[in-house]
């Protein structure tokens, strides 16, 4: 059977604070619901400063996804390390851990928007720098033991639940981020189907005298939404998609690699290149895809048809993947 991943950013374009709280509610309902319907992961994201309202906070948003579910995990993807101070990003992380029973999932990435380094007063020019210090504090942090960190000796607590540590991937599409993973031992988290780079990882893991594995995604990682009439759902909710791909694009350099990277420029063109997806139950019953990515509320989808994608899917789809 797949993996199954429910994913929400909580875009959300002109939308003032009660929108936005009810979306906020929505998604921690589906959520809960997805859980109780065996869905495999919750997947969340950061990005600051946009003004289509993308979540920022995403550890806040997994605490809260965490509290209203049982057993489904959370996987944070990605969050981007230099932003973070590494002392709080390892207390936090240690809660949820402990409050989640190891539920939580975190990919470390270095992003790709300067704008968002220089709202933190971050310099762009040492994210790499700074996210070995990201990595290594919190592989020293989770021992519950003294470190040195900056000069100074200091001690986090209280000890995360998960040993040795909380489930921590180094995400990105580049050799340093591979060679970063493997010096430390970490898991890799390539953001597209880069098989060489996998290969390249596996060579310093050697190099390095380190363990570790790779999470790729598939060839073809599509975005699904679940419909009884595609024709009609592109119709009425195409713009959604289109929205959040365009953004995507604008803000992705070329030297970015990314398992959703949209080149379409309208809805017809999305349709056709097929990283987003509206398919019907049976459609996506035939995927065949070893993992199925529901992303309800992409771009400002409307609520209502959030939902009903997303019972489409978890009535209409999973029970017959697990016959």
């Amino acid at each position: 059977m797949p993996v199954t991943v429910v994913r929400f950013n909580l875009v959300a374009p002109g939308a003032g604070p009660a929108e936005l709280g009810a979306r906020y509610r929505a998604a921690l309902e589906m959520a809960a619901y997805a859980d109780t319907h065996g869905v495999t992961t919750v997947q969340t994201e950061e990005h600051h400063g946009a003004v289509n309202n993308w979540l920022p906070s995403t550890f806040t948003f997994a605490g809260a996804v965490l509290g209203a579910t049982r057993r489904i995990s959370v996987t944070v993807s990605a969050a981007i390390g230099p932003l973070h101070d590494p002392l709080r990003l390892a207390e936090d992380i240690a809660v949820l851990d402990l409050v989640s029973g190891g539920r939580l999932v975190t990919v470390a990435g270095l992003g790709y928007r300067p704008e968002e380094y220089a709202q933190f007063g971050v310099a762009w020019a040492r994210r790499g720098r700074l996210q070995d210090e990201v990595l290594e504090t919190l592989l020293k942090a989770w021992t519950g033991e003294e470190f040195t960190y900056r000069g100074r000796t200091v001690r986090v607590t209280p000890r995360p639940f998960t040993e040795p540590h909380p489930l921590l991937l180094v995400g990105g599409s580049s050799r340093a981020a591979a060679r970063r993973a493997a010096r430390l031992g970490l898991p890799f988290f390539p953001s597209a189907h880069l098989p060489g780079l996998e290969a390249y990882y596996k060579e310093r893991l050697a190099e390095y005298g380190t363990e570790g594995w790779t999470l790729m995604p598939g060839a073809e990682t599509p975005l699904l939404h679940v419909a009884e009439d595609p024709d009609e759902a592109w119709a009425r909710y195409g713009e959604h998609f289109l929205h959040e791909a365009r953004t995507y694009a604008a803000w992705q350099s070329d030297g970015v690699r990314s398992a959703v990277r949209s080149t379409a420029g309208t809805v017809g063109e999305l349709r056709a290149e097929g990283v987003y997806r509206i398919v019907t139950p049976d459609e996506c019953v035939a995927q065949g895809l070893d993992s199925l990515v529901l992303h309800p509320l992409v771009g400002g989808m409307p609520v209502e048809e959030g939902w009903r994608g997303l019972r489409l899917f978890c009535e209409g789809v999973l029970p017959r993947l697990r016959t």
